[in-house]
């Protein structure tokens, strides 16, 4: 059964870099950490590249609900991980993980359970996604591409992890079990 995804293109995906499919090779999964869809959306819709006129975004934000929307197209290249955009679509969760202090030391717990709807859909995306895309072979989340600890913003003589996402409370177990890909740990 094909999902139904809402297509909902940000503004700037046109600027985005065109890419060959068969350059996929990954897909990484991310959380949010913001309390809701409408403001991960204006998150994305944010320039903050002013050379190319473009922003951070993910290709597909799945919400709690399980609703799909799709905000740059796989030819594109999305900027959500540092160092894997050419080769890797990028999948946003809703969750709000640390949100609001996202660097904060004492505020690093990730406690919000994924809810069964959001990976049930995850899961038959990411075998749509390994269906049309026959190079793509690996998952990842972007706590494990992505592992630079800064200074906290509370204290920086102590560091935090400046990624953490989909954090602890995802089920890779789960989802793993569900799909075609193998995870791709650098």
């Amino acid at each position: 059964m094909q999902l139904r995804i809402q297509l909902e293109p940000l503004p700037y995906e046109g600027r985005l870099d065109a890419r060959p499919d068969g350059q996929i090779d990954l897909v990484v999964i991310h959380c949010t950490e913001l309390p809701d869809l409408a403001m991960a959306r204006e998150y994305g819709e944010q320039v903050l590249y002013p050379g190319s006129g473009t922003g951070n975004s993910g290709h597909f934000y799945i919400d709690r609900d399980g609703s799909v929307h799709r905000y740059v197209d796989t030819g594109r290249v999305a900027n959500h991980t540092r160092g894997y955009n050419p080769r890797s679509i990028g999948i946003e969760l809703v969750n709000t993980g640390r949100y609001p202090h996202w660097l904060d030391s004492g505020h690093q717990a990730m406690v919000e359970a994924y809810p069964a709807a959001q990976i049930d859909t995850l899961i038959d995306l990411l075998c749509q996604l390994a269906d049309r895309h026959p190079s793509l072979r690996w998952i990842a989340g972007h706590e494990d591409l992505d592992t630079t600890w800064v200074a906290s913003s509370n204290d920086p003589d102590v560091q935090v992890a400046r990624k953490r996402d989909p954090g602890p409370m995802f089920p890779w177990g789960r989802v793993m079990d569900a799909i075609p890909l193998r995870r791709l740990h650098p």
